[in-house]
């Protein structure tokens, strides 16, 4: 079990969720500092993605709490949730998610033009964070022209364009084979790291768990920090 960390970024107690007879969460706990890269781990229908997405504010939890940042999210609207996953929390996905209309560096750009940066501004940041990312000779190409590895490249830099206080980042390497899988993850952690972001990074990988500071195994819906475990 996991308690609460002084300095925590984030933090959640108690965390319990029910789909039907199933329970996919069962007083689980979890917590994150700022700069810190946390795995969880668990197996297939573990309650690792469920875990995640109560985190991040897309699905509230049955009973429990979760504090960001001194405020209680399981009680905010889906108005202030949703602007916290615009300003404050970046998102990676297993397959990207990317807009296959948009070019590469439109993509990366996108969450700073739906918060109303103009068009120039927009794309000159997410340049610069696709330089970091090491694709910005994809900018003018579409989704569909790149490799998985390159996409999710721009995915990562897509997330981290907003300069998110917290990266939540989804089996970000299973769709990739482990040379480009090992290529995202050093790139991603080093820019979530050289910004101070925080990553929660769910995996059931344990190369990819490597490149975490901390470990938290999700089983049966229950939670247990390695760092803490006796």
């Amino acid at each position: 079990m996991t308690t609460s960390t002084p300095g925590a970024l984030l933090t959640a107690h108690d965390l319990r969720k029910a789909y039907g007879p199933t329970h996919a969460l069962d007083g689980a706990e979890f917590s994150i500092r700022p700069g810190e890269v946390v795995a969880v781990m668990g197996p297939s229908g573990s309650g690792k993605s469920t875990l995640l997405h109560c985190l991040a504010g897309i699905v509230s939890p049955d009973s429990g709490s979760i504090t960001y940042a001194g405020r209680e999210l399981t009680t905010m609207s889906d108005a202030r949730r949703s602007a916290l996953r615009r300003t404050d929390f970046g998102f990676v996905f297993q397959f990207g998610q990317l807009v296959p209309e948009l070019t590469c560096v439109e993509n990366v750009a996108l969450p700073l033009r739906l918060n109303g940066s103009s068009r120039k501004d927009a794309e000159r940041a997410a340049l610069g964070w696709m330089e970091r990312l090491e694709v910005d000779d994809l900018e003018a190409k579409r989704p569909g022209e790149v490799s998985g590895g390159q996409g999710q490249r721009v995915a990562v830099a897509r997330a981290l364009v907003t300069g998110p206080r917290l990266l939540f980042a989804d089996e970000p390497t299973g769709a990739l084979d482990s040379f480009n899988g090992e290529r995202v993850m050093e790139l991603l952690t080093q820019a979530a790291r050289s910004t101070d972001a925080a990553v929660v990074l769910v995996t059931h990988e344990t190369r990819v768990a490597a490149y975490s500071d901390r470990e938290v195994v999700v089983r049966d819906g229950k939670s247990r920090d390695m760092e803490r475990a006796v």
